[in-house]
């Protein structure tokens, strides 16, 4: 009997706006790629596995969806006998499935128990929909990396001199030195000078930047770069950034340069950039030139980049390696969550995520590579892609949801809060809680030697590198060109010691009136299981923060942090009185790791307060973006003021009417006005800046239920007091020994690139060993001790 469901109403085509999940399960990690390959559900689209576990009958049978499309592709083999062409653009390229894979479709009714013809029915147009529809990977990966560039003030307000008709000669060299090549034509003037030496590219004695510091123009182009299509390398020295010039047309002909005529003769950034980022693959090296060799099996699983996600592959490695995010999240015995949506379960995507690193399921070589008799090639994995679980983690973030490289250590802090944030079933417990300690601040009145002691939790600790450049030997017959930094090494003890230590801060005494100041120092009260450690090595230049190489020395061997424990009050000691607690400032508590990360930047520490509360005390990014935004305002060195209708402060309570009404008016929904009004204590203005901070943000829609919301998180949470004295425990000895790291190279920790170091018991081998997780590679790490030295983020494990 033929199958009635192919008529069924429900049964259509998906729309645009709807994701198709036809490349991997949305509960595991197999694929169409499988034997048995993916079945995807014709009225919902979910994608589901029918091997040994068997997702897709899951759903069916919580879905009562009947009807699936079985989708098998066999990859055409390829052979690797050189190594793979260069990229020469930052973009996906455009290659279709039919180029590389070979597929087959079935359709199966689940109720009739029978396979279906493909042309029955209404199965024709939505079969064909479906494989010609934009997968949910497709959605999330194939946008273009390129790198967003925008214009500036500079470049939008040039300003040119007198026009003047450049000759072609005098456009052949540095007006400066001999160079020929790496050329930068400065807009305002017409100078020519050469570039910074660049890697990967031409040599340059920065004759362009010693104009920019003489004249203060600020805009130059590449010539090397120019196109006849107009594009173009257009730096400004000013933003020290890569910008665009909608003008530049008119400024090149300014100088009698018709851009029409030109030819692009040397790379640009951007490739350069590429280049460098590619660099990696010459870590997966040994010294004499052999290629490492993969390491296979359960915890060995690689995660493939999905365009500039090495940051995020990099922080799940370290994460499940360790027992508490392990034990929270991998049960490869149980069934998965039951959710209605498995693709936007943030639970099931991290189960997801947790089976498919540690299980082994997916650690084998690509068999779909194949060496050539001559090759000494060792095929890697093909490497998992998180691409469900990076677009629940990006959703409504400003930064993360984008396709761009981002700060590994601002992802490590958001997905631990939205991880706290989940909700956790009985009998398990926040992962996170194994990162939570407390650290105790002690404020000391200089003049009364009154003292205050203040208690608050913190998840990691962003300690600050001190830089000690070394001389450098001037060689006089040398060239102009600027020799790179070279820094001391600095011990981890030496930055604790710095993080730990007292400083002088500049605060009115409460008892005695004194504005001596105080003394503070914040010490260890609880240690937790795992210490996240931010290694702050950046340096501020034209207000644009720039890593350091600053090697810090980091020892294999176990350590402990008892010289860091705090005493507590002693006896003898005269508590500075409550009543200055009242002081509805002294409320606001700034975002202690992103408020390091702006004073080592050079922000003066009143105006980090300021930027953080403005901002939602979210993070430093988006407080230092703000800063620039009010660099000009009177009252930008003014004590933080927070007034009484704010009292509701960075998250709390609810909001006054009016000022709701007052952003509506503006054009602001009474969501967003709400949220927007609580994290920023009440201030209509600050407010407001809040909402253009957090454009993705959907606001509080609580509306009249923030009281009993506010009641109910009450009774549901202990006080922040509570809470801290249960973060961490105060045993001695504190033992911690390093168990891994994420690495960056790269100028910015907003382009290169990001690895994973971690310690591991390697099948076959006795003891531990670095294991080192490059996107989808997993290789015997060689050169774990230089890469201690530079590493981003670290995680010690207490022992």
């Amino acid at each position: 009997m033929a199958c009635q469901h192919v008529h069924s109403a429900e049964l259509r085509a998906p729309t645009p706006a709807q994701s198709v999940y036809r490349e991997d399960c949305t509960q595991c990690f197999d694929s169409i790629d499988d034997p048995t390959g993916l079945n995807v559900c014709l009225y919902c689209f979910n994608g589901g596995c029918c091997s040994d576990r068997d997702h897709a009958r899951l759903h069916q049978q919580t879905s009562k969806h009947p009807l699936v499309l079985n989708i098998k592709r066999t990859r055409k083999r390829a052979k690797r006998d050189e190594p793979p062409q260069k990229i020469s653009k930052l973009a996906i390229a455009a290659e279709t499935e039919e180029d590389r894979y070979d597929t087959t479709t079935s359709v199966r009714c689940y109720e009739c128990d029978a396979d279906v013809d493909k042309s029955s029915g209404k199965l024709p147009a939505v079969v064909d929909a479906v494989l010609k529809a934009n997968t949910f990977a497709r959605q999330a990966e194939v946008q273009a990396w390129e790198q967003e560039i925008t214009p500036c003030e500079h470049t939008l307000c040039l300003k040119q001199e007198s026009a003047r008709q450049i000759e072609s000669q005098d456009l052949g060299h540095c007006s400066m030195c001999e160079l020929k090549e790496n050329l930068w034509l400065c807009l305002q003037c017409g100078n020519l000078g050469c570039g910074r030496n660049q890697f990967g590219g031409f040599g340059g004695n920065s004759h362009g930047l010693k104009h920019t510091e003489l004249t203060s123009h600020a805009v130059a182009v590449k010539l090397g770069s120019l196109t006849p299509d107009g594009a173009a390398d257009i730096y400004c020295y000013a933003c020290n950034e890569e910008r665009t010039d909608p003008e530049l047309v008119a400024h090149l002909a300014h100088w009698g340069i018709n851009i029409a005529e030109r030819e692009k003769t040397e790379k640009s950034l951007t490739e350069m950039q590429i280049e460098q980022n590619l660099k990696w693959e010459f870590s997966m090296t040994t010294q004499d030139g052999k290629e490492l060799k993969p390491i296979f099996g359960e915890g060995f699983t690689g995660l493939k980049n999905l365009g500039n996600s090495c940051y995020l592959a990099s922080v799940l490695q370290c994460l499940f390696s360790l027992p508490a995010f392990a034990a929270r999240y991998y049960h490869s015995k149980e069934p998965p969550p039951s959710a209605q949506l498995p693709a936007e379960d943030l639970e099931t995507q991290l189960r997801k995520v947790a089976d498919g690193i540690l299980s082994g399921r997916y650690s084998y070589p690509d068999t779909d590579v194949v060496a050539s008799e001559d090759s000494a090639y060792i095929p890697h994995q093909k490497g998992l892609a998180p691409a469900m679980l990076k677009h629940l983690i990006g959703r409504g973030h400003e930064e993360f949801s984008t396709m761009r490289q981002q700060d590994a250590f601002e992802l490590l802090l958001h997905l631990l809060k939205l991880v706290t944030r989940s909700p956790h079933p009985s009998l398990t417990q926040d992962p996170v809680n194994a990162f939570r300690f407390v650290m105790e601040q002690r404020l000391q009145c200089i003049s009364c030697n009154r003292v205050r002691y203040r208690s608050d939790e913190q998840d990691n600790i962003s300690i600050p590198v001190p830089v000690r450049r070394k001389l450098r030997v001037i060689n006089s017959d040398s060239s102009d060109e600027k020799p790179k930094d070279e820094f001391e090494p600095v011990t981890l003890k030496e930055c604790l010691d710095i993080f730990t230590g007292a400083e002088e801060v500049e605060l009115t005494c409460p008892a005695c009136n004194s504005k001596a100041g105080f003394t503070k120092r914040s010490l260890f009260k609880t240690f937790p299981d795992v210490l996240a450690v931010n290694a702050r090595r950046f340096e501020l230049v034209n207000w644009v923060p720039t890593k350091l190489d600053v090697p810090v020395v980091v020892g294999d061997d176990p350590f402990t942090l008892d010289a860091y424990m705090s005493s507590g009050q002693q006896d003898g000691e005269d508590p500075l009185p409550e009543e200055a607690a009242a002081d509805p400032a002294s409320r606001f508590s700034p975002n202690q790791a992103a408020l390091e990360q702006l004073e080592a930047m050079g922000f003066p520490r009143v105006r980090c307060e300021k930027a953080l509360h403005a901002t939602g005390n979210t993070d430093a990014d988006t407080a230092m973006n703000w800063l620039f935004a009010h660099m000009e305002d009177p009252d930008i060195d003014a004590p933080l003021q927070i007034t009484a209708s704010g009292s509701g402060g960075g998250g709390g309570g609810g909001v006054d009417a009016e000022s709701v009404e007052m952003m509506a008016a503006m054009g602001i929904g009474a969501p967003q006005a709400r949220k927007a009004l609580k994290e920023t204590g009440g201030d209509v203005n600050r407010a407001v800046d809040w909402v253009f901070s957090h454009p993705d943000d959907q606001g509080d829609f609580e509306d009249d239920d923030d009281d009993a919301a506010a009641a109910a998180a009450a009774a549901s949470s202990t006080t922040a007091s509570e809470g801290a004295s249960r973060a961490g425990n105060s045993d001695l000895p504190a033992k911690f020994r390093l168990q891994s790291i994420v690495c960056h190279k790269g100028a910015s920790i907003h382009a290169g690139h990001y690895v994973a170091f971690i310690r591991k018991h390697i099948p076959d081998e006795s003891g531990e060993a670095w294991v080192l997780f490059n996107d989808e590679k997993v290789v015997k790490a060689v050169d774990v001790e230089e890469m201690k030295k530079f590493a981003y983020v670290y995680f010690f494990r207490r022992l």
